[in-house]
């Protein structure tokens, strides 16, 4: 049985009133079982993800801390505030990456294993690796704006660049993020992985605005909450992803599933990421719990909650009003199923990330079935995380 139908039947099994069911099956992994490619072998075990690209992620480290210099001083050390070694975070951008561009690296006859050929597999590694490059710069610019913004006080377990620096630094050393990643994006000199980033770009910026410009009756409507967090979350590694594919020759149907695996990859994550802004403690996220709800920002826990008391609107609408209306809210969340559902919600797209995988053609490529493999790995890892 693929994993991805596994997934879907288990979360399907799980009563919707047994809540403790559904955490023991999500903190002993029962949920899921190795993927089964049409050629590998059935008995494998788990092939940790950020090991298979660990070389390769050292040096994109380095890269990033050399691509961030400044004329001034103060902007290249705010710029290069979390690509220090201990604060990188924790790469899964890169690796998903990383592991796309070595799953879809299918041997071709103008890659021949000879000098030329060789050449040209370190060359596309090159270019893949930038993309990798690119996403990060853009990721970490997007982290130090969002600060800006939420006037939050810490990230990744350390104090924010806005309350570190400031404000108006912060913001340049964001910017300069981007120009840096522009750069490297043009040196790529490929149309359509350019025209991908820059959507990537809008999509980051126009999820930013809605949440800034929603009215209260967009922020209590699913739709405009996933649209929003597709933008923000979802939209950079699924044209990342894309990107590495197009920089591959692959043809288009393989570049979509490529696709389809980043947005559904990021819309789980995020999706955990909003349960554990509620079930997590500061010290275990690197930032402040419960960040959302104080800010007047509703995710896919409070959203399934309301569905089952719709007298919760009234508390969230003055929230911030009155913050004793916080306590209200987490009473009616622990009454309701708002956790368990938005479990399996991150359940069904990472079902739908792992059905991608298993959906690209037939390899017989070891290298390329090991990457398949931990991408698959890697839907699991983000459901059971707890920071």
């Amino acid at each position: 049985m693929l994993f991805s139908q596994l997934v879907y039947r288990i979360a399907a099994r799980t009563p919707r009133n047994s809540l403790p069911s559904c955490r023991w099956i999500l903190s002993h992994r029962r949920y899921g079982h190795q993927p089964t490619f049409r050629n590998s072998n059935e008995n494998k075990k788990h092939l940790d993800p950020f090991s298979l690209v660990g070389d390769e992620l050292s040096l994109i480290s380095m890269r990033l801390r050399s691509m961030v210099v400044a004329e001034v001083p103060e902007l290249a050390s705010a710029a290069g505030y979390f690509f220090k070694e201990g604060v990188e975070g924790k790469k899964l951008c890169p690796t998903v990456i990383l592991l796309m561009a070595t799953a879809l690296n299918v041997c071709t006859p103008e890659l021949s294993p000879n000098v030329l050929g060789n050449t040209l597999i370190l060359d596309l590694r090159r270019r893949q690796q930038c993309i990798a490059e690119i996403t990060e710069m853009i990721h970490v610019a997007s982290l130090i704006h969002d600060d800006v913004l939420d006037d939050a006080d810490t990230r990744r377990g350390i104090g924010s660049l806005s309350s570190v620096m400031g404000n108006k630094l912060a913001i340049l050393a964001g910017d300069l993020l981007i120009s840096r990643a522009l750069v490297a994006l043009a040196s790529l000199k490929h149309t359509e992985v350019v025209s991908l980033m820059a959507t990537a770009l809008k999509n980051l910026v126009s999820g930013e605005t809605m949440q800034m410009t929603a009215t209260f009756e967009q922020r209590c409507s699913m739709e405009c909450y996933m649209q929003k967090t597709y933008n923000k979350t979802a939209a950079l590694v699924s044209n990342s992803c894309k990107a590495v594919a197009y920089l591959s020759g692959q043809r288009e149907e393989v570049a979509t599933l490529a696709f389809e695996y980043g947005k559904n990859l990021g819309l789980a994550y995020q999706l955990i990421d909003d349960i554990l802004d509620f079930t997590g403690t500061s010290a275990s996220l690197g930032k402040a719990s419960l960040t959302d709800l104080r800010n007047g920002i509703i995710t896919a826990p409070i959203l399934f909650a309301m569905e089952e008391f719709p007298q919760l609107r009234a508390f969230i609408n003055s929230s911030s009003d009155n913050p004793a209306n916080l306590d209200v809210i987490l009473e009616y969340l622990g009454k309701s199923h708002g956790i368990q559902r938005t479990t399996e919600l991150a359940l069904k797209h990472a079902s739908l990330a792992a059905a991608a995988i298993d959906s690209l053609p037939e390899t017989h490529d070891v290298d390329a079935t090991n990457a398949r493999t931990a991408l698959v790995h890697i839907t699991q890892k983000i459901i059971t995380r707890n920071k």
